[in-house]
């Protein structure tokens, strides 16, 4: 599981102690893409969790074998990945509802079109919509 620091400060007070709810999550290995944040702010509870400084750092985890790299929240995170070309798939909720304000899940960079194929979708009885999209490279 991946993360920026804002997320990551969010998330570890709260979900090493549900355990029943996110057990998944809990075990699995944790990033932290962050500049600022030092190994002394790590919550030692949570597992192993790794800070990594740069977009290059989170290049080289995606060579490896480790599988996929899930990312929660994270919203400029999730923009700078998009931008580096290292997003290969989008899990995405959307919920019925319109604001006029919010964070952006993509960034105002000027760049090419991206091209998306859905794989998967599902609609809720709630009427929130579950779409998995690959990017077509």
């Amino acid at each position: 599981m991946m993360m920026g620091r804002v997320s990551y400060e969010a998330f570890a007070p709260v979900w090493p102690g549900m355990t029943e709810e996110f057990p998944g999550y809990n075990a699995m290995p944790k990033y932290v893409v962050s500049t600022t944040l030092q190994e002394a702010d790590l919550v030692t509870n949570w597992g192993e969790t790794t800070i990594l400084r740069s977009l290059d750092d989170v290049a080289t985890l995606k060579e490896t074998d480790g599988g996929p790299i899930i990312v929660h929240g994270s919203a400029a995170l999730n923009r700078a990945l998009s931008d580096a070309g290292l997003i290969d798939r989008y899990h995405l909720l959307v919920f019925p509802v319109l604001l006029g304000a919010g964070k952006r899940l993509f960034s105002e960079t000027d760049k090419a079109k991206q091209q998306l194929r859905v794989v998967e979708s599902e609609t809720y009885s709630n009427g929130i919509q579950k779409v998995v999209y690959d990017v077509i490279r």
